[in-house]
């Protein structure tokens, strides 16, 4: 609670620093109103200062404030699309409220008006999120993009270690990533985050992200909870960019060739943990090597016709070889304390290749074709023998004992033996064609798509258990194994899947709204089941008060069963598993406003989801095993708000709120108890949480500027997410009823802009466009988050969940440069 207390006030220190005036020695403001040679207000026009990423844009009525640094001589450039930029020196005492009146001249020549449509603020209920901002926020992931998807409202992760999230209470399976309209893939075997590696998005080659939550429209595949639209960037002029720190390192380089007709953007990047999973209870030798080339080429042979390819091959290489384990875990007043000796290794290998080919062909303004056919293969393998010799003690904790901190009854004694020889061969590849005609207030899309899957699986993994001399599980006629699972599969199998939707678009006297409206169908021969996924949504702007949109979507969404929730925990295939089915009731409203006369957004929506068909399904670390031999029906509703806006001039931030509630109810499952007398009952659990089941979720991604100072810049994370379920291992689903501490987690970090503007000697001798170092501090508070369990039993034959704690605090140096 200290831990909590301490993280909450460095935060609120934090926010009053920058939004009171405590700071104003060193800083001061700038303000005023941009109007053209007409004295007409100009709307949209961008001020910031020469070298430095600290800008803002003027509003409506063309006023706009910057903090600037004080006692400095700067250079603010005023720029608008259509008119001349211009440039202003300052040099504002401290304190000072400066003001500026900038006119700006309309370029000379014949100027087309640019009109900026009101349905672009909001995609059918896509948000937009900069890809600028994945270059300095403060991850250990390997993944950017998913590091600032986290903040998100209704998107949650307790894992640091990982790129995986969960959405408004569905699993890490039930989220849609698509690349350039490709739909990704991640490794299936998988069973922790410090074997994930690095995410197939490479941050260094995004143009654009958006993202949807829930109520997304048609064109978007049969999943149940969220989709991620990335897409990689067409240059316009060669650039690069390098950077090392002691997680890794990356590059990436693009440019174009053949008079702009062909562009290329290519990435590599390396990934190790090991500087990080030091941290953990767990000691050993950690070798993780993971290693990632991207490249997205393009030519177009016609103004009309254009060829892209988009390829990725990663190595992902965990070895690991424990020695020891120590973890202290209880209550205040009860300290128990496990200790764990190893003998044994582990070595997994997860290899994957993605290839995508895609024709756009534009034979007229108003339609857009496209044709994509795209592989993807990826080989797993995972091997270890690891034996562990463990003692579990109660640890005397009265302070002024002479035994204090020390050991004083041992409480069980006992050895385990993990054993596993997987391997996996999955191939993915499909052939698609989509769609686009626009034709007055109308945008008509449509798709077809076949895909073809092969899995190639032999699991044959077991765990042997001995507790004080007795083979757990107790049996007198036979030595069983604790946990056993030998199974081989091969799986063929083909989906065919279609869609059509119509966007439209109506004025109406009191606003403008716009209609989307459309339907998917897909049908799958290995299970011989068609679903239909009707789903429409609506999106008001209304005259009366331009600063409000509204929001209603209603849906269905099937998905279809893949590879993972075909396979029961025993490993075997259940061929008669049908789609899981949640029906998306969604509506929200966005407030745009101006604070501290600087723009802000409050977003808010309330959904609820109804859930039929489940596979139920536990979680252990980013391991999901289904039930698939059991079905279940949910529920699933919230309120996600988000408050985004200049916290501090010239830069953006929010927070999210996230409320939610998930059951299910597994039809016929059932126990038996025995009163005193010998009379049994039967009894019906009914609705139990789902895993996903976090009630509150608060994020934060904040950025500042040192005062005075403007080229250090600060970035925060800060994530709270309440206790989630669990339960013991090797038992029904109804049993995970108990709650895990909640996952509290603050990263920070400082950049300095090593090269500006007014460097242009240094930058041309070594050829950098911008250089920067950053310094990051992860987990900020050093608090032991827990994301599974480690299940011993002592000399009395009772259970004990022993944490399994993710990393501690660590600094992280990193060196960025552009060319």
């Amino acid at each position: 609670m200290r831990k909590i207390l301490a993280a909450f006030s460095i935060l609120i220190n934090l926010l009053a620093f920058s939004l009171t005036g405590k700071s104003q020695t060193l800083t001061a403001l700038v303000k005023g109103q941009v109007t053209d040679e007409k004295g007409a207000p100009l709307e949209l026009v961008n001020i910031s200062l020469k070298g430095l990423a600290v800008g803002t844009s003027s509003d409506e009525n063309g006023r706009f404030i910057l903090q600037v640094p004080a006692r400095k001589e700067e250079t603010l450039s005023i720029s608008r699309v259509g008119y001349q930029p211009m440039e202003i020196k300052i040099l504002p005492a401290p304190g000072e409220e400066k003001t500026i009146t900038p006119v700006l001249k309309l370029l000379p020549g014949k100027i087309d008006e640019v009109t900026v449509s009101e349905a672009r603020r909001q995609k059918n209920g896509m948000s937009t999120l900069d890809p600028k901002l994945t270059t300095h926020i403060p991850e250990v992931s390997g993944g950017g993009v998913e590091a600032l998807l986290k903040t998100m409202p209704g998107v949650y992760s307790n894992n640091e270690l990982s790129s995986r999230y969960s959405v408004r209470g569905g699993n890490f399976d039930e989220n849609l990533v698509y690349i350039n309209g490709i739909e990704v893939y991640r490794p299936f075997l998988v069973r922790s985050g410090q074997q994930e590696g690095l995410s197939i998005i490479n941050p260094d080659m995004v143009s654009s992200i958006e993202f949807s939550s829930g109520g997304f429209d048609a064109s978007y595949g049969d999943k149940m909870s969220s989709v991620l639209d990335i897409h990689y960037r067409k240059p316009e002029q060669t650039a690069a960019s390098a950077e090392v720190s002691l997680l890794g390192a990356s590059a990436h380089f693009e440019g174009t060739a053949l008079k702009n007709r062909f562009t290329h953007t290519t990435g590599i990047r390396y990934k190790t943990n090991r500087y990080l999973l030091g941290t953990l209870d767990q000691k050993g030798d950690y070798s993780p090597n993971f290693l990632d080339f991207q490249t997205y080429l393009t030519y177009r042979f016609s103004p009309k016709l254009t060829l892209g390819f988009l390829g990725n091959i990663a190595s992902n290489v965990y070895q690991f070889i424990p020695t020891a384990r120590e973890t202290q875990y209880g209550t205040w007043s009860q300290v128990y304390q496990l200790k764990i000796y190893f003998d044994g290794q582990e070595k997994d290998r997860y290899e994957t290749k993605l290839g995508a080919l895609n024709l756009d062909y534009h034979p007229i303004d108003k339609l857009h074709l496209k044709l994509t056919a795209s592989a993807f293969h990826s080989v797993e393998a995972e091997r270890y023998d690891i034996q562990g010799q463990y003692l579990l003690n109660e640890v005397d904790n009265s302070p002024g004992s002479d035994t204090y901190a020390d050991s004083t009854i041992n409480m069980g004694i006992g050895s385990y033996l993990d054993h596993a020889r997987n391997n996996l061969d999955a191939r993915v590849m499909s052939i698609q064609h989509r769609g686009e005609l626009r034709e007055g207030n109308h945008k008509i899309d449509w798709g077809l798509q076949f895909r073809h899957e092969t899995f190639d699986e032999k699991i044959n993994e077991w765990q042997m258990r001995d507790s004080a001399g007795y083979s757990l599980p107790r049996n007198d006629q036979a030595v069983e194994l604790y946990q056993s699972v030998n199974a081989k599969t091969n799986i063929s199998s083909n989906r065919f899947s279609g869609l059509v939707q119509d966007t439209w678009s109506i004025p109406l006297a009191d606003g403008n709204l716009n209609l989307n409206g459309g339907i998917r169908a897909q049908y799958w021969d290995f299970n011989e089941q068609t679903i239909v996924s009707p789903r429409i949504s609506a999106t008001w702007y209304p005259n009366w008060q331009k600063n409000y949109v509204f929001r209603l979507a209603w849906g269905k969404y099937q998905q279809m069963p893949f590879f993972k929730e075909l396979q029961a925990i025993d490993g075997q295939i259940n061929r008669k598993v049908k789609a899981q089915d949640a029906t998306h009731y969604v509506a929200g409203v966005d407030h745009l406003f101006r604070l501290w006369e600087r723009p802000f957004k409050l977003s808010s929506e309330i959904y609820y989801k109804s859930l039929q068909n489940l596979i139920p399904y536990q979680i252990d670390n980013i391991r999901i095993r289904y039930f698939s031999g059991e079905v279940a029906k949910g529920y699933a509703y919230g309120l996600d708000m988000k408050l985004n806006g200049e916290f501090v001039s010239g830069i953006q931030s929010w927070a999210s709120l996230s409320l939610l509630k998930t059951e299910e109810d597994i039809i016929g499952d059932q126990y038996t108890i025995t009163d005193a007398n010998g009379n049994t009952q039967i009894v019906y659990p009914g609705y139990i949480p789902r895993p996903t089941d976090q009630r509150v979720n608060f994020s934060l991604f904040f950025q500042d500027y040192f005062p005075g100072y403007p080229s250090i810049k600060m970035n925060l994370t800060l994530h709270y997410g309440s206790k989630l379920p669990f339960g013991p291992p090797n038992n029904e689903r109804w049993m995970d009823t108990f709650r895990m501490p909640p996952y509290r987690r603050v990263d920070i970090g400082f950049t300095k802009t090593l090269f500006s503007g007014k460097n242009r000697d240094i930058k041309t001798r070594l050829g950098m466009k911008t250089a920067s170092v950053s310094l990051e501090v992860f987990n900020l508070m050093d608090i032991n988050n827990t994301i599974s369990y480690f299940w011993v039993t002592d000399v009395y034959n009772q259970m004990h969940a022993v944490p399994n704690y993710l990393t501690g605090r660590r600094i992280n140096l990193k060196l960025l440069a552009s060319f």
